[in-house]
């Protein structure tokens, strides 16, 4: 499949370059997409919520009244958990959220997501770029150019460069990635995925291994 490769004005320079079909073209798989963006999701937890059971809190153990006869529940001590102020029952402890895929899963759901974004004509190839140094306003107007001003806006480079992060950095919308870094979630969020050409042939390299 052929696309065409524009400047960073969003101009078309006329060239055209070869996505791989492996890559870009397959029959997208669903439910591998929805596994990846679980597991993206899971690991974003901190996991530290934690509330202090009946033998974690410091408190008398005098029994507070009648084991029977009294008209409600049954209170041991002060700890209770049926007393305002007394412990929490089954209460959150700390926890790993994160779920391990295989490479060949993460891998295929990349692949798929790449897929609908091409579908969606939600893909564009653009010349290799750099900044001279960061600056918002040049940044935001590649992102004008490429009239995504109100969508989400995914920049894929391919290594790190810290005055296009820097420039990017401010925009609530915008966001830099490094073509090796590139995950499901990232790409089916944005609503248009800018790749240079150097990270389209790392983009490649990595998802056809």
């Amino acid at each position: 499949m052929e696309v065409s490769v524009f400047n960073i004005k969003g101009e078309d320079t006329g060239r055209k370059v070869t996505l791989a079909d492996s890559v870009f073209g397959i029959e997208p798989n669903d439910h591998v997409i929805y596994l990846d963006v679980k597991r993206y999701l899971a690991a974003q937890r901190q996991g530290t919520a934690k509330s202090k059971e009946r033998s974690e809190l410091s408190g008398s153990t005098r029994k507070l009244g009648r084991q029977k006869g009294g008209g409600g529940a049954r209170r041991g001590d002060i700890n209770s958990p049926v007393l305002v102020g007394g412990a929490r029952v089954f209460g959150p402890k700390p926890r790993n959220y994160s779920i391990k895929l295989n490479k060949k899963v993460k891998a295929l759901a990349r692949r798929s997501a790449l897929s609908y974004k091409v579908q969606d004509n939600a893909l564009v190839v653009v010349e290799d770029f750099t900044f001279d140094a960061p600056k918002t306003k040049s940044f935001l107007e590649i992102v004008n150019n490429f009239k995504a001003g109100d969508k989400k806006f995914l920049m894929v480079l391919p290594g790190a460069d810290k005055n296009v992060y820097l420039s990017a950095r401010n925009l609530p919308k915008a966001k830099v990635a490094i073509a090796s870094d590139l995950h499901t979630y990232g790409i089916l969020d944005a609503g248009l995925v800018v790749v240079t050409e150097n990270a389209l042939s790392q983009i490649e390299s990595v998802l056809t291994k």
